[in-house]
């Protein structure tokens, strides 16, 4: 076990339990690592407290040093993985909370296939963290939704529609009068703006009712189920569910809201193989979502 992921797990943890379950150790065995680890830098790295392991000062050096040596290890690996056909070496994405949940798996699913000897790791989050982590590199590739403020590579995915989702309502006029709560989720900031818009732009009044949730698939569930309604992308929605689908127009052109997805990061993350061979299945994919759209598109007007 590599002495640096050793000190970064610790650190992470800030529990030599956890930590040692981490990394498939037993907890004497690594409190013994941590204390030849501390004998080679000659000093102590990490303190016991009630709040658990605290590092000192030297360790807090230590441990920034060790984050930095094991990204670069990773990237040298990578370019020597990037020198032989075979599709290796790990793959890290940060991806949206929303297609992680969704969309992403399917994807996932049919690159362990086609590429065992690549090892995956998955950060979701909201559009800004996805952006830190590619800033930090934490990941390769990021997937976000919304307006992103991203200087380099970007590709575009898919436009994908919102809708009103309610069991009883069956026309957006209907939410004039309704006293039925509207359900929310957090989201990135830009989600909630374009939301806000669109209401205000439709009414006067604030919804006299709301009921606000931490996750996406919370929202649905409790719409679905009748107890109120929500605005939910297509990619939430399989097409199976035994509800109203009313589709989100501005009032001024009648044009249909939407929300797009990308795919970013740095120009020479897409040039590892792993990356590139993911980028493939994932434009793939998106081209099928781009014509489902289309076809509904046509079938509404």
């Amino acid at each position: 076990m590599n002495e640096f992921e050793m000190i970064k797990a610790l650190a992470e943890e800030g529990n030599m339990r956890k930590a040692a379950e981490r990394l498939f150790l037993t907890q004497p065995a690594l409190s013994q690592r941590l204390q030849s680890i501390e004998k080679e830098w000659g000093t102590r790295l990490f303190i016991r407290s009630q709040k658990g392991l605290e590092p000192t000062p030297a360790g807090e050096l230590v441990i920034e040093y060790a984050k930095d040596a094991i990204v670069k290890r990773e990237e040298v690996f990578e370019m020597i993985s990037s020198l032989v056909d075979k599709v290796h070496g790990t793959l890290k994405i940060a991806c949206a909370s929303i297609v992680g949940q969704t969309w992403l798996p399917q994807i996932l699913k049919e690159f362990v296939e086609r590429y065992p000897n690549v090892q995956i790791s998955l950060i979701t989050g909201w559009s800004s963290e996805i952006v830190k982590a590619l800033n930090d590199r934490e990941a390769h590739i990021g997937i976000v939704r919304g307006r992103t403020d991203w200087k380099n590579t970007k590709q575009h995915l898919f436009r994908d529609q919102l809708y009103l989702v309610d069991r009883e309502i069956t026309a957006l006029e209907q939410l004039k009068e309704t006293n039925r709560p509207f359900i929310q989720f957090k989201s990135d900031s830009n989600y909630h703006q374009e939301i806000q818009h669109w209401w205000q732009r439709h009414f006067a009044m604030e919804p006299s009712r709301q009921i606000t949730v931490d996750q996406i698939e919370t929202c649905k569930q409790l719409a679905i189920n009748g107890i109120g309604y929500a605005i939910l992308p297509s990619i939430t929605l399989l097409g199976d569910e035994k509800v109203n689908k009313i589709p989100l127009l501005n009032s001024d052109e009648e044009f249909e809201l939407t929300r797009d997805t990308w795919l970013i990061g740095y120009e020479s993350s897409f040039e590892l193989k792993q990356v590139a061979a993911f980028t493939e299945i994932v434009q793939t994919y998106a081209g099928k979502i781009q014509e489902m759209e289309a076809f509904n598109e046509t079938n509404r007007t």
